[in-house]
């Protein structure tokens, strides 16, 4: 199959992250299977979903690890023009629901893996594809672990999220938490004998927005970003029962991307210290009223030196002089922090259009990927 057929076989399967992927994975290792490509799964701790790790070459020698992720975001409450998991073509674009995030990369790696078998590679290509990227690059992690008992570390890893086929080097890391205040219920008519919870979540968000003021004022900036500094953002309040009862508990979730060079432990810190001062603030009325922070989501920045060995190689695949840098995040953070691996973004399709309704990858972006992994054979076996 070419790279369109495995892409309408890939969207097919509807991986959205609640759901398991391992229909796919199946999919994946009957494939490779048949080319006579020996795989592992790597399963989540439930056995619901996997991971798959398979090699072509050599293990001896450093090689190239490509990597994507299975699980897809949901398509509830937007409007598609056509299913979104059945591959749709117009006006030379490929619609469906993980075209470009991230099932077209993991086409072009189904297509040329028969041509990298059949190739006599000096070093090795690894794929490594995984479940639950959308949901804080989850899956990828168990893998990372079984990958720390690998003799030869490769050589790089191109992350094959959407960049328009151009390099990027370096991407925010990010730290996501839910905040529960705890206070105290009263009557309404009584509310000063209460501590409201909402009361103390809306304190803690005015201070997060005057801490993201304060950066976007006075931190670190890089303008290689669409936003060239360290972002707070809440997106999520719960909190009450009906009008009548002060709440004695109420919940937040906020997210931290910060900038590689920046420290977003020591912005969370702040927040924490924060917290202790307005809880504090109110235990005049209730002693124990407080903040519990649960971590939700946490990835490491990337930031791969646009000079590096790896990126030159990247381009040389890709045939581009130029890199980037993006705010949303990869597994790439991952595998250059745990296992030294100087990883690369690059892969067909924009983030742009990622996400939303009528999402696709086009037809060229498709075959600039097919080109670059032919490349990456050739490259190989020289």
């Amino acid at each position: 199959m070419q790279s369109r057929q495995y892409l309408e076989r890939l969207i097919a399967y509807p991986t959205v992250s609640r759901d398991s992927n391992l229909d796919l994975i199946s999919f994946v290792e009957t494939e490779f299977s048949v080319a006579g490509i020996s795989s592992t799964r790597v399963e989540s701790a439930d056995g619901k979903k996997a991971n798959l790790w398979a090699t072509i070459g050599p293990a001896d020698v450093p090689g190239v690890v490509l990597s994507g992720h299975t699980d897809v975001v949901p398509v509830e409450g937007q409007a598609w023009s056509s299913d979104p998991f059945q591959l749709s073509e117009r006006s030379g674009n490929l619609h469906g629901r993980g075209s470009a995030d991230m099932k077209g990369f993991i086409a072009c790696c189904l297509s040329i893996s028969k041509a990298a078998k059949k190739a006599a590679l000096k070093a090795p290509i690894h794929f490594a594809f995984s479940y639950d990227e959308e949901i804080g690059c989850v899956g990828v992690r168990r893998l990372i672990d079984m990958l720390k008992g690998i003799e030869v570390t490769p050589r790089l890893c191109i992350v094959g999220e959407p960049t328009m086929m151009q390099a990027v080097t370096a991407h925010k890391g990010k730290l996501g938490y839910r905040v529960t205040a705890h206070g105290l219920e009263a009557h309404s008519s009584l509310a000063p004998m209460g501590v409201n919870a909402i009361y103390l979540c809306a304190d803690l968000i005015s201070e997060i927005r005057r801490v993201q003021d304060d950066i976007a004022r006075n931190g670190l900036r890089d303008g290689d970003y669409d936003v060239a500094y360290t972002t707070l953002h809440v997106g999520k309040i719960v909190g009450g029962e009906v009008m009548n009862i002060v709440p004695n508990r109420a919940s937040f979730d906020f997210e931290i991307r910060y900038l590689p060079q920046d420290d977003g432990a020591a912005i969370m810190q702040r927040l924490a210290s924060a917290g202790e001062r307005i809880a504090e603030s109110y235990r005049g009325v209730f002693k124990d009223a407080r903040f519990e922070f649960a971590e939700l989501q946490s990835y490491p920045a990337l930031d791969t030196p646009a000079d590096s060995e790896a990126v030159k190689f990247v381009q040389s695949l890709t045939g581009g002089n130029s890199t980037g840098k993006i705010t949303f995040g990869t597994e790439g953070g991952l595998f250059q922090k745990h296992l030294g691996i100087p990883s690369v973004v690059c892969g067909p399709g924009s983030i742009a259009v990622a996400h939303k309704p009528d999402e696709y990858v086009s037809v060229e972006q498709l075959a600039a990927c097919d080109r670059m992994l032919a490349k990456l054979v050739e490259k190989l076996s020289a």
